[in-house]
């Protein structure tokens, strides 16, 4: 057997057991357990497994909140060689059913949260379930016939060593599902090595140790939370788990258990940075040194208060994927040990800028050191396919043949859907999603560039770059903007003076300013629309900018007239 088939994410029991062994691993709400407790805790569950039949290739699917308990479901399923599948709580029934037709698991898991699926999950609809398990709750399952508790699940644990963990085909750990948003759910199979990969690179990269206090902000369903939960799993730091995001609640734990590190998503960010900005003393939280960001890029104006709020913290951005096990680069956005004490916001890590050639796009950062990205070029310029391989890339998709490029020549490397460029430093720049890409006048346009040139602007806080029909472009440019609170849009043909125009906005200004950030003309929004509430996101804080795009088109005669 090969070495990444040795690997399996169990291999952190022993030093939980060990470094920790009387030290908090898991604190969820008023329940503490030391590593010991934690580790015999998904010792006995595995036990109680496998004694109920449990095998090789077996699918679990957990649809529950955040919990010590969802913690110890996704290793102990792991131990005997069955999959974890976990399906997103806030999903509709049809989205489930949709996900278990698909995964076809042996057994469900639910919290009191999410109870509901259970009538509707009967064999009749789900065929291959033989079990369900109320994970949360202590009541006697011989009322319930098939119905089970983990409480009533556990059996007293043998040693960690007689009991040794099994693994499944190909060394499969789990399924997580796509957040997309249209379609049927896609599984994508994540490796016991991907996993692994990629907490050792968030242990290198972010700096993550055992004297970590981790804050799970995002949801144990989403790939996001599951690597990084895993990479505090393998540090040896301790978890502490708040049922879901809220901002007061994740502010009050914060204080409370002084947290050391967190991840966020740019809505987390700025929901934080609001709440605590209303305190009558806003000294910022200093016990945070580590937020690393996902989901989408951080507008300069939240970098800078981020720093406000988190003056001792690392901050860093990341891009990926649920097919690559999340991160594929990493950028440090600020470091206070790096910044001079006078200097209350800095960018690390940037190309140079007296290179000749600044590359279009955004800069993501470079590769962890497990990945390989390259460029598949698609004409003469520097722009082309991001591609990737190494451990960290899915299995497949579950229940398809794996798929990746198009050609026998990229037979190894997985197609991420995303155009971007390396530059000479090695840093990837993102131009955008190959889906979300506009076709203006015979030119691509990618909406994320030019929402990064737009949201430089002091007076813009969001923006949304979408394509409408258009008979003579094929298709127009237009950006949907939300204004600051102490702006406001004009009509340049009202003849306001110029000493009126300093904290207003308008077509006219917007697009001037894009020209001097040398956004190539084409680029350039023909149209902005005033968008007065907040953009759609998926659970993951991801935009759904098809749906952005077909609001604008249903009110397509309210718009702007420019250019």
């Amino acid at each position: 057997m090969g070495s990444y088939s040795q690997a399996h994410i169990c291999q952190c029991l022993s030093r939980l057991a060990t470094i920790r062994r009387n030290s908090p691993v898991t604190i969820t709400q008023n329940r503490r357990k030391t590593g010991q407790q934690f580790v015999e805790g998904v010792l006995r569950l595995a036990r109680g497994l496998f004694e109920l039949g449990l095998r090789n290739g077996d699918v679990v699917a957990i649809s529950a909140l955040n919990s010590d308990l969802y913690l110890e479901w996704l290793l102990a399923v792991a131990f005997v060689g069955g999959i974890a599948a976990p399906l997103n709580y806030r999903w509709s029934l049809k989205e489930a059913r949709l996900a278990m037709e698909v995964v076809q698991p042996i057994m469900l898991v639910t919290d009191t949260g999410c109870n509901y699926w259970h009538s509707e999950f009967q064999t009749d609809s789900v065929p291959s379930l033989r079990w369900h398990v109320l994970m949360d709750s202590p009541i006697d399952s011989g009322s319930m016939g098939n119905v089970l508790t983990t409480e009533t699940l556990k059996k007293p644990s043998l040693s960690y060593l007689s009991f040794n963990y099994s693994r499944a085909p190909e060394g499969t750990a789990m399924i997580c599902f796509t957040s997309g948003t249209t379609g049927k759910p896609k599984g994508v199979t994540i490796s016991h090595s991907a996993l692994i990969v990629q907490s050792l690179a968030k242990i290198a990269v972010v700096g993550y140790s055992e004297d970590d206090v981790y804050l799970h902000t995002a949801p144990l369903c989403h790939i996001g939370g599951i690597s990084s939960a895993m990479a505090m799993l393998m540090a040896g730091g301790c978890h502490v788990l708040i049922p879901k995001f809220e901002a007061k609640s994740a502010i009050e734990t914060i204080e409370q258990h002084h947290v050391t590190s967190l991840i966020t998503v740019p809505s987390i960010m700025a929901d934080l940075i609001s709440l605590i900005r209303t305190k009558e003393a806003w000294k910022g939280i200093k016990s945070v040194k580590k937020i690393l960001n996902g989901g989408g890029g951080l507008s300069v104006e939240l970098i800078k208060y981020a720093t406000r709020t988190f003056p001792r913290a690392k901050l860093l951005s990341a891009y990926g994927m649920t097919e690559t096990c999340s991160s594929l680069t990493f950028m440090t956005l600020y470091d206070s040990t790096t910044v001079n004490p006078g200097q209350p916001f800095q960018v690390t890590g940037e190309t140079s800028s007296n290179s000749v050639h600044q590359p279009d796009g955004i800069c993501v950062g470079k590769p962890a050191p497990h990945v390989e990205l390259r460029i598949r070029l698609q004409d003469s310029s520097h722009v082309g396919r991001i591609l990737t391989r190494g451990p960290h890339v899915m299995l497949g998709y579950w229940g398809q043949i794996p798929s990746g490029a198009s050609d026998s020549g990229d037979a190894d490397w997985l197609d991420t859907g995303d155009m971007g460029q390396i530059d000479d430093y090695g840093y990837l720049w993102l131009i955008g999603r190959t889906k979300g890409r506009i076709k203006s006048g015979g030119e691509n346009v990618y909406p994320e560039e030019v929402e990064a040139i737009i949201s430089q602007h002091p007076g813009v806080s969001g923006v949304v770059v979408v394509g409408l029909p258009d008979t003579r472009y094929t298709e127009m440019v237009v950006a949907c903007i939300q204004i600051r609170d102490d702006w406001k849009w004009i009509d340049l043909g009202s003849h306001i003076s110029a000493k009126n125009i300093e904290f207003c906005l308008s077509s006219e200004i917007l697009q001037h300013f894009c020209k001097k950030k040398n956004l190539t003309g084409f680029k350039i929004p023909k149209t902005f629309v005033i968008w007065k509430k907040s953009f759609p996101l998926t659970t993951t804080g991801k935009l759904i900018r098809d749906q952005v795009k077909r609001e604008v088109i249903s009110h397509v005669q309210y718009l702007p007239s420019n250019l």
